[in-house]
């Protein structure tokens, strides 16, 4: 099985928070937004896809262009058949529960794992599917002789549960966006992760019912599934784009920030950035919060106000995600601006932060 979020493909405008204003006369404000690729919104094209899709009852398997969306991610995928679901999250919950028929199952997965942190125990909660944990390593792969003495051969032994699935997530997240080999993933394991949820046939047909469950039948959905299109046909190319700006930001840590903070350069192989701090004068809230802010000296040192949004992920480690509102320009500037607070910092006399990564 696999699940794919359309949310990186999709055209944007930009979020309010991240247009480019003007807060008064004469002082010129951008905003860089770089706290997560959730920012962007649907641009003209992709709104006139919507507005003018055919649509159908996807319940009833009629709406057209929820179908042509299926059908093209299928082939794309070399996946049997694929599901439209509304979010990675639900997504996930459906392969788990499609591959776990009985409560009490168990599932292996990466400690650093969005199913695992970030969906509030979906699968516990709502599924009665147990959890067992294997440490994820700094590339988003795991150790697979960890996953082999994880997996219960007691059954049907009723002092234990049955393991009946092992979650991947590809590209993983928290260690940075990182792409697993796919010599890693041809050993045996696949990777549920986004909205569209790709398998055989079988598996796809079980996953429609466990949808209906969960509310995820939504009716006419061919108008968001025409995003989908659009983000299929249009926006894959341009990933690169954003794999070439967060490596390029990246190697500006590496140039100029490093008595600040710590990158490691090779881990950057797509738009997620995790970088460390390492100063003990400014803890990483600080930091994203000096990055967002614009002072009068700002703007008369590089001409204009930058605000610059991350994200602390971690005790010590910031999150920056490059997305389609992100330009090159745009990053050329959150250089600048990482440039002038690192200036900063190595001029001020700040109290000492504890930061124990």
């Amino acid at each position: 099985m696999l699940s794919l979020s359309l949310r990186r493909l999709r055209p944007g405008l930009g979020l309010g928070l991240g247009q480019r204003r003007y807060p008064a006369p004469g002082r010129p404000l951008r905003i860089v937004d770089l706290r997560s690729d959730t920012v962007s919104r649907p641009g003209p094209a992709m709104r006139a896809a919507m507005a003018a899709a055919p649509l159908g009852d996807d319940v009833y398997g009629e709406d057209p262009t929820v179908n042509e969306l299926q059908k093209q991610a299928a082939e794309l995928f070399g996946m049997e058949d694929t599901l439209f679901v509304p979010s990675g999250t639900m997504g996930n919950l459906i392969s788990v529960m499609c591959h776990c028929r009985e409560r009490g199952a168990e599932l292996i997965v990466g400690d650093q794992a969005h199913i695992h942190i970030h969906e509030q125990g979906g699968a516990a909660q709502i599924a009665g599917i147990h959890s067992r944990v294997v440490k994820n390593l700094p590339d988003g792969t795991f150790d697979l002789n960890e996953v082999e003495s994880k997996v219960r051969r007691h059954y049907p032994d009723s002092h234990y549960p049955r393991t009946s699935v092992i979650c991947l997530e590809n590209t993983q997240n928290l260690t940075g966006g990182r792409v697993l080999p796919l010599s890693f993933l041809q050993e045996g394991l696949g990777a549920p992760i986004g909205s569209l949820i790709g398998g055989r046939k079988e598996f796809i047909e079980q996953a429609l019912r466990v949808r209906k469950v969960l509310g995820g039948g939504m009716r006419q959905a061919g108008v968001l599934a025409a995003a989908g299109l659009i983000s299929l046909s249009d926006m894959v190319e341009r990933l690169r784009d954003d794999h070439r700006n967060a490596r390029k930001f990246a190697e500006g840590i590496q140039t100029f920030a490093t008595s600040v903070c710590n990158v490691d350069i090779n881990a950057v192989e797509t738009n997620i950035l995790m970088f460390t701090m390492t100063d003990p004068r400014i803890s990483p809230k600080e930091f994203c919060d000096k990055m967002a802010e614009v002072t009068e000296e700002e703007v008369s040192v590089m001409g204009c106000g930058v605000r610059v949004l991350l994200q602390q992920v971690y005790e010590c480690t910031v999150r920056a995600v490059w997305h389609l509102d992100v330009s090159e320009e745009d990053t050329d500037l959150a250089l600048q601006k990482l440039q002038y607070v690192i200036k900063s910092i190595k001029t001020s006399n700040g109290s000492t932060k504890s930061c124990n990564p």
